[in-house]
């Protein structure tokens, strides 16, 4: 990845294909539980928020509105990218943020669309992320490995790790 983009826009280009995020919470009794939602931009913003869909009636909605404090975590064997955002999530009641975001798949969960009664707009804002990516291909990444092996050094190279603080 580049150095030179915004950390918002290199974090979109790792998450953007990836279509469901697990985003793990802390119950009440402190154990950590995680759930795979749908990310709902079509584009990172400047405010560093990602939106789910979620219903109001369930565990997590009552979870998440105690303790706010979440991590979303996106990964992609086949393009060797993992990404893990720490953030504090928070509900928003704005009908046009919804109606921006809403897609024809949401209906399958909200039958009574957009203005569904049950349909929360979940908004987390990351503080920080960190990410792991590997440009190179399978066959140089194993010849590295198998170089580390030999020379009982540790591999060199395997893509990039970054972590992140965000506006």
């Amino acid at each position: 990845m580049s150095n030179d983009k915004p950390a918002q826009q290199t974090l979109w280009d790792l998450i953007k294909d990836i279509r469901f995020g697990m985003l793990t919470h802390r119950s009440t009794s402190g154990v950590l539980h995680a759930h795979p939602l749908t990310t709902q931009n079509k584009a990172i913003d400047e405010h560093s928020e990602l939106y789910f869909f979620l219903p109001k009636q369930g565990e997590l909605y009552e979870q998440l509105q105690t303790d706010g404090q979440v991590n979303v975590s996106y990964a992609d064997p086949g393009a060797d990218s993992y990404v893990s955002l720490s953030g504090h999530a928070r509900f928003s009641e704005d009908q046009a943020k919804k109606e921006q975001l809403w897609t024809p798949m949401a209906k399958a969960w909200f039958p009574d669309g957009v203005t569904d009664p049950n349909l929360a707009l979940l908004v987390v804002k990351i503080d920080h992320a960190e990410y792991w990516d590997v440009d190179d291909s399978k066959m140089v990444q194993l010849f590295k490995m198998a170089k580390a092996a030999v020379t009982s050094q540790a591999p060199t190279g395997l893509g990039e790790h970054k972590a992140l603080d965000l506006p």
